[in-house]
């Protein structure tokens, strides 16, 4: 059965139980207006199909640089997303990648107020095999863990998700705004968690990219 759902302004909750596979896929745009005008056109195919049970949620956001979209898909498991997406007009203009399936592995919640990410960082690393991808992940989230408060000033949460692959890990983080990640960049956890990433044989730190949310759907 096709479920309701409601058009929302809010991030979703990374960390809902039933989330048991989340789908990213990203599209390559020239701009505000391009990016907008993507984002509003998958969006509404999105809106306007029913869905099914399974899936849970479904966000979209644009680069703070104005060059890339991405989409956020959390499913109950890993049949439900391709099956329904492939019968969707999603746009055919702008580059685009395939969607990868992650798993969510780990999260740190750094703070548990409820207060509303302002920015959401991607953070990608490049590894070899699903031993890497674990020991990545045991290292900054140790890092992050044994920081100062003062270190750790203005991010919320990071929420470490392993590619089924075992080819990719994405960091994807809640910050209170632009401006606090910007400052953490500056810093030394930041500067830790680099040399961590630099220094560990079969990892391969992407770079990032800053975020803010556009539109979402929940079930």
């Amino acid at each position: 059965m096709p479920s309701s759902t409601a058009r929302l302004s809010t991030n979703p909750d990374i960390t809902r139980p039933d989330s048991h596979v989340v789908y990213m896929s990203y599209w390559f745009v020239d701009g505000a207006d391009q990016g907008r005008a993507v984002l509003d056109e998958i969006m509404d195919v999105w809106d306007s199909s029913p869905r099914p049970d399974g899936i849970l949620s479904f966000s979209c956001y644009l680069s703070t640089g104005n060059d890339l979209v991405l989409t956020y898909a959390q499913c109950t498991d890993d049949a439900v997303y391709r099956s329904f997406t492939r019968g969707l007009s999603l746009p055919a203009g702008p580059a685009s990648t395939a969607p990868i399936e992650y798993r969510l592995h780990r999260d740190v919640l750094v703070d548990t107020t409820g207060r509303t990410p302002g920015a959401m960082v991607a953070a990608s690393f490049d590894v070899d095999g699903s031993e890497r991808q674990r020991s990545i992940v045991d290292a900054i989230v140790s890092n992050v863990e044994s920081a100062s408060a003062d270190e750790q000033a203005g991010l919320i949460a990071a929420h470490f998700h392993l590619s089924v692959d075992g080819s990719r890990v994405l960091n994807f983080a809640e910050w209170t705004d632009d401006e606090a990640h910007i400052e953490f960049l500056g810093g030394d956890l930041s500067r830790r968690s680099l040399e961590i990433a630099n220094e560990m044989p079969g990892v391969r730190p992407l770079g990032f990219k800053r975020y803010h949310l556009y539109r979402s759907l929940a079930a």
